[in-house]
């Protein structure tokens, strides 16, 4: 699909890998909008990039719905959505209190790794599904795994599930939205320079970065923009899930 013109929804795209995959389609001609919870730093990067911010929670049926409608007012032909909003907080099954994790921390990430981004993609997909076709495809939607997804960490059961989910739910949905036209993919990054690992020493990052086999060193969230602008230009993408990784495995711990 040609990117130039049309209107691109960007989740978590007010910074770290939304961010750069928004400024990404941004440059290369598309009307991105984003969604974020985070207003202030959102604001910013939409004016400095020349596109639209809305607040909005992904779990939030009635907010997507909303943000949904004025990013069309914002650009009517709307054809890309990137699932980039995501939380992880580490937490094991038992903690060191002995006690089980609480089901409603689990569940929070869950609501909005997993069911944010269906909640997404499935309103955007009705959105656009009886639209008027740009070659052969409506539109195109990636979501955001992560390696986590198939070498979870001791630590990371909630988030490792949540991942997993988006990565079982990617070939089904993509069968299913065939017949209007709408591509589904996902990409499971490794360790990238996300704000999270970016507020780490520096010898811890580079502590991390030489686990990476090749390039040992952390992934840049450019990387993962340009890996959209693949999946979006290449039409025979569809239904897979590709590691974005630089072939690392993940140990326990």
């Amino acid at each position: 699909m040609d990117i130039e013109g049309v209107g691109a929804i960007v989740t978590g795209g007010a910074s770290g890998l939304g961010g750069a995959t928004a400024a990404h389609l941004a440059g290369l001609g598309a009307r991105v909008t984003i969604f974020d919870l985070n207003e202030d730093q959102g604001q910013a990067h939409a004016q400095a990039i020349g596109g639209r911010f809305h607040k909005v929670d992904v779990t939030d049926e009635a907010g997507v719905m909303a943000g949904l409608q004025a990013a069309r007012g914002f650009c009517e032909e709307q054809r890309i959505c990137v699932n980039c909003a995501g939380i992880g907080p580490p937490a094991k099954t038992i903690g060191r209190d002995g006690q089980a994790l609480p089901l409603g921390d689990f569940s929070a990430v869950i609501g909005v790794n997993l069911l944010g981004t269906f909640n997404v993609l499935s309103k955007f997909a009705a959105m656009i599904h009886d639209s008027d076709p740009r070659g052969e495809e409506r539109g195109v939607i990636v979501n955001t795994a992560s390696v986590a997804a198939f070498d979870g960490q001791i630590g990371q059961p909630a988030y490792a599930a949540s991942k997993g989910g988006i990565v079982g739910m990617t070939l089904p949905i993509a069968r299913e939205f065939a017949r209007h036209g709408i591509r589904v993919m996902t990409i499971a990054p490794g360790l990238f320079l996300t704000p999270l690992l970016a507020s780490l020493p520096p010898e811890a990052q580079a502590s991390l970065g030489a686990q990476v086999p090749f390039p040992s060193r952390l992934g840049d969230p450019s990387e993962y923009a340009r890996m959209v602008e693949a999946i979006v230009t290449n039409p025979m993408l569809n239904g897979e899930t590709i590691r974005l990784d630089g072939a690392i495995r993940m140990a326990p711990k």
